[in-house]
């Protein structure tokens, strides 16, 4: 990873890494053959090529490439050998203080999949991902410096990983740091109807067995039990941030029976994705109706009385709101 990410900072610095950005959609949409992160998400390509699918565009992924997917963006990929040789590319993602890098190889024909992955502490990780962004919204503009400011950015992103990469202390190996790297699996694939633990447990070079009594003896939660909390709460955030129906977001958080999703979200939350999608609504259109004062860290929904300065003046009353009539 270190020569890789070397060699990637080399071709930026002589404008010869290439980069590609998908179109801005509506994000966290579920479509046939797509999946999205929460986060950015960074393909460099090293072998073969990545055909991406976007619900704006699509294009190809060649060697010494590099692809910015912004957070929330639906993407499909298909993976082709080339020239006699395998596929192969290097995916990073952002977690929790955490920067995951794995290599993807074919793992059946077009399809890819996780060769080896490592996780490494990232205490500074709102600089990457400041970069990440910046960098996929100063790709689709047109200012004049565009070119000078994109290059200045992405040097700096791959520098960073470049760093991450030589001071990582190889601590998250441990067996503590495979409860951590299950966490992360299942934070970036819970889309994936086909994940669970035994899955999980190949990628981390463990048995199954093992890996499920490992994380629950670590967080007393079942493994299991975390990766339906984990599509829960992204369920959540598409009922209160998307207009998708209730079976579109089961589709979307790896659920194949929108039922058995109803059954589920209302183990966890206690009510029915319908009733809770009304009570938020409710609760939306009941306080935007009231007059109130936003502040950083409350709303107050006080109506305010003018009161009388030495100067025999009135103070300003809040925005919206009129002074109570004499």
């Amino acid at each position: 990873m270190r020569e890789i990410f070397e060699r990637a900072i080399k071709l930026a610095e002589r404008g010869q890494l290439r980069m590609r950005v998908p179109l801005e959609v509506k994000h966290v949409q579920k479509l046939r053959g797509m999946h999205y992160h929460y986060r950015p998400e960074l393909f460099l390509q090293l072998q073969g090529r990545t055909d991406f699918q976007f619900p704006k565009d699509a294009f190809s992924l060649s060697p010494d490439e590099l692809c910015v997917i912004p957070a929330g963006v639906p993407h499909g990929e298909i993976v082709h050998a080339e020239a006699a040789q395998p596929f192969r590319n290097l995916v990073a993602g952002f977690y929790n203080n955490t920067v995951s890098l794995h290599f993807a190889y074919e793992a059946r024909p077009r399809h890819p999949d996780i060769e080896v992955i490592e996780f490494f502490d990232a205490p500074n990780l709102d600089v990457f991902l400041t970069l990440a962004n910046s960098l996929a919204q100063t790709f689709h503009t047109h200012g004049p410096a565009r070119e000078s400011v994109l290059k200045g950015l992405l040097i700096a992103l791959l520098g960073l990983f470049r760093n991450v990469v030589e001071t990582g202390t190889g601590e998250l190996n441990s067996d503590i740091g495979k409860v951590f790297q299950a966490k992360c699996l299942v934070r970036e694939r819970f889309a994936n109807p086909d994940l669970n633990v035994q899955h999980i447990a190949e990628l981390l070079g463990c048995s199954a067995d093992y890996l499920s009594h490992l994380f629950n003896v670590e967080t007393k939660e079942r493994l299991t039990h975390y990766i339906q909390r984990i599509r829960i709460e992204g369920a959540v955030l598409a009922l209160e941030t998307t207009s998708l129906n209730i079976s579109e977001i089961a589709y979307a958080g790896g659920f194949t029976d929108p039922t058995y999703f109803t059954r589920v979200f209302k183990q966890h939350k206690g009510m029915t994705p319908h009733e809770y999608r009304a009570q938020m609504d409710a609760d939306r259109n009941r306080v935007e109706s009231q007059p109130k004062t936003v502040y950083f860290d409350r709303l107050d929904f006080s109506h305010g009385r003018p009161k009388q300065d030495t100067g025999g003046r009135k103070s300003p009353v809040t925005l919206g709101e009129a002074a109570p009539v004499p």
